[in-house]
């Protein structure tokens, strides 16, 4: 395969050309968009009920660990029935359950705000591994680099304005309004989806599925078979574990916005949530980049695509550590803005290779242990950064920590890439 970089025009002829992958792209920007300005009102209002890191790395954890206890039954759900049909239902359950944070800003019942995100992420998890595994019928292999490069910097576009945004609509109009602005988005998600149409072929053979398959172990143990006899697809499926386990970020940035980087105002309340902003909007920024970079110089080849992912991990280390020493909230931004590009072209191209590794009727149930898998890791991450931070390990030493911890999943992957010594595609 020769070499040829993924140019920006070809991200705006895919959307302009690809009416199903416009549709799927347009319900991104909207959902994400409603969920990136919520998660700082949510983050925030941890903050100042209970002034404890520890509560702030309880909600990330609920926000992504449910993911992995969900993930064989939303695998084999994706598997079996329309994953157009599981978004569409996915997304309204979603916009239902933002609702409820209405109650929770005013009263402020901690405990709720638990279970509401309990209960959001696990939708999520039957929303995304249906958007992943669908992308390959949407596009083609052809478009595959271009529409997981086109979805992650949409992602950290998302992140990047709806961080600030939601940081500033918080300050200025209260919570309330930031809650009802994300429920709006996953209605209009929900209405994107809907007006797809496209082949999925792993309905062809699916059996139909009844409600014991839900708590039938032989559907996940069938895929377990598959990703042990194909090791590629193993070693790809480790890849964002590592990510994971680098994952400290959401409980850290948060921390050195509130704490370290507040912005100097009257009302350090609303300082603090716009030194939250800064450096969350910076990590979107950098995962921005990070494709348009990666995919630039890689292309089609897997084999840049491979070496990438090694680099990638590098690159976040070295951010981390530059974060570590930051003297001023610019030459922080500046440090997660680096270390979030490395994050993303790890995510974009091991994503990709593992669309293209995996066999169409297995690949609901490999991206949802894609997915286990790596919000296992960024529970661990996180949790532990929210009670080191609470037991007074400081902010800065854990970011130096996370930059030298990225050398292991660096090396893990440098000896999995000879999986593939043979190939040169």
């Amino acid at each position: 395969m020769t070499h040829s970089g993924v140019s920006l025009p070809a991200y705006w002829r895919l959307v302009k050309s690809n009416r199903n992958f416009r549709y799927l792209w347009l319900a991104q920007i909207v959902s994400e968009m409603g969920d990136w300005i919520y998660t700082i009102a949510i983050y925030s209002l941890l903050f100042e009920v209970t002034n404890s890191a520890r509560a702030v790395a309880l909600a990330v954890v609920l926000q992504v660990l449910p993911q992995c206890f969900a993930a064989p039954i939303a695998g084999v759900v994706n598997d079996r029935l329309s994953r157009r049909t599981v978004m569409i239902a996915a997304d309204l359950a979603r916009a239902v359950i933002v609702l409820g944070m209405l109650f929770v800003s005013r009263a402020q019942i901690i405990w709720l705000i638990y279970v509401l995100l309990l209960l959001e992420t696990m939708m999520w998890a039957f929303f995304e591994p249906g958007r992943s595994a669908s992308i390959p019928n949407i596009v083609g292999r052809e478009n595959l680099v271009v529409a997981n490069g086109l979805s992650s910097m949409t992602w950290s576009l998302n992140l990047a304005i709806g961080s600030g945004l939601g940081g500033a609509v918080a300050a200025l109009f209260g919570r309330d309004a930031v809650f009802i602005l994300n429920c709006c988005s996953f209605l209009l998600s929900a209405l994107l989806v809907a007006q797809m149409r496209y082949h999925e072929p792993h309905l062809a053979g699916a059996a139909p599925l009844r409600a014991r398959d839900l708590v039938d172990f032989s559907p996940m143990i069938e895929g377990i078979r598959y990703v042990r006899r194909n090791k590629p697809v193993l070693a790809l499926l480790l890849v964002k574990t590592g990510l994971g386990l680098l994952g400290t970020h959401l409980v850290l940035l948060p921390v050195f916005g509130e704490r370290i980087f507040p912005v100097q105002m009257e009302d350090m309340r609303r300082g603090a949530m716009l030194g939250m902003s800064a450096l969350m909007s910076s990590r979107g920024v950098g995962a921005l980049l990070g494709p348009i970079i990666g995919n630039y110089w890689a292309g089609q080849r897997h084999k840049l695509m491979r070496l990438g992912i090694l680099i990638g991990y590098l690159v976040c280390g070295a951010g981390y550590a530059a974060l570590a020493a930051a003297p001023t909230l610019a030459f922080a931004a500046l440090a997660v803005m680096f270390a979030h590009g490395g994050i993303s072209i790890v995510w974009v191209f091991s994503t990709t290779l593992l669309q293209l590794q995996t066999q169409d009727s297995y690949r609901g149930r490999v991206f949802s242990a894609d997915f286990a898998l790596l919000v296992v890791a960024m529970s661990i991450a996180n949790y532990s950064t929210g009670l080191a931070t609470d037991w007074g390990v400081p902010a800065r030493l854990i970011a130096a920590a996370t930059g030298v911890f990225s050398l292991v999943p660096a090396v893990v992957w440098m000896f999995g890439m000879r999986i593939w010594k043979d190939a040169d595609s």
